[in-house]
């Protein structure tokens, strides 16, 4: 087919498409297939791309209407306080259980794939619902891929520690490996994922000593990456008490990760009394 009426074809079909509203995910899907085909036609290729593109901008702006329809102002406000790092304007206000709804309505479909792929989100519950909609992907391969996509984008504790994809908890022995090199990452919300991650996963039976120690070394000037340290030490207090308590008593944590780790250790149910009066001799002026 010539370029000029290979386009001409397409730019019908997706008028047609368009003007009826049909399923825009069965639309990428194809175009994605045709795309592949088409790669030796320059300019075919080229239109093509420019209608992918327009067709998976639709479905962002469908889905970001759907998100809209579920916002309650006060409740944008009350998040924006939790957190502060987000702009207030990029705040939609929308109630965590209703983006896992909406998550699930967009399961497995093309629509959700297609979203995930255009990034950066504009929106706070974007990310919520890109991070949520992954805790369901089967395949481990597939799962670690958007993960890793993502990562880059997480900008919020909010994001970074939502579930645990399933599917990664049974492949812990493969999870561990992108886990460390997360916790030694310089961005600041990875670095968090990954500490985040191994507290959830490995201080129980797939537990190691040389986690703890790895996790010691982290030094930042981000509040959330030693608040998550913090809260990683706690429960491995809680959970692994002979293994953690020789990092505070002999210092191996920065001064502020250090006091914070014995400050929620001590709010914790899980340490016994004895525990608790014998931490509290170990905090540093």
């Amino acid at each position: 087919m010539r370029p000029i009426r290979c386009m001409n074809v397409w730019l019908n079909i997706f008028r047609c498409w368009t003007a009826m509203d049909l399923l825009y995910g069965k639309v990428n899907k194809i175009l994605t297939c045709v795309i592949i085909k088409a790669s030796a036609n320059n300019r075919c290729l080229d239109f093509l791309m420019h209608l992918y593109i327009t067709i998976v901008g639709r479905i962002k702006m469908n889905i970001r209407e759907k998100l809209l329809e579920l916002t309650e102002p006060s409740y944008g406000d009350f998040q924006a306080r939790l957190v502060p790092n987000i702009p207030r304007e990029d705040i939609i206000g929308i109630r965590v259980p209703k983006i896992r709804a909406l998550a699930k309505e967009l399961k497995g479909s093309e629509d959700i794939k297609a979203f995930r792929r255009t990034l950066p989100h504009k929106y706070y519950e974007e990310n919520l619902l890109h991070i949520i909609s992954i805790e369901d992907i089967k395949d481990y391969e597939e799962c670690m891929a958007e993960i890793k996509a993502f990562l880059p984008y997480m900008n919020c504790w909010a994001v970074t520690d939502n579930k645990v994809p399933k599917v990664l908890t049974k492949n812990r022995d493969r999870l561990i490996t992108e886990v460390l090199n997360w916790i030694q990452s310089p961005e600041s919300y990875i670095c968090r994922f990954g500490l985040h991650m191994l507290m959830s996963q490995f201080l129980d039976e797939d537990f190691r000593t040389d986690y703890l120690k790895l996790a010691s070394t982290v030094r930042s000037c981000e509040y959330y990456v030693n608040m998550m340290n913090a809260w990683l030490f706690a429960t491995a207090l809680a959970k692994k008490w002979d293994a953690t308590i020789p990092y505070l008593e002999n210092n191996r944590l920065d001064k502020w990760t250090h006091n914070m780790t014995i400050r929620k250790a001590i709010e914790s149910y899980r340490i016994t009394e004895e525990q608790k009066t014998y931490l509290r001799t170990l905090k540093i002026k």
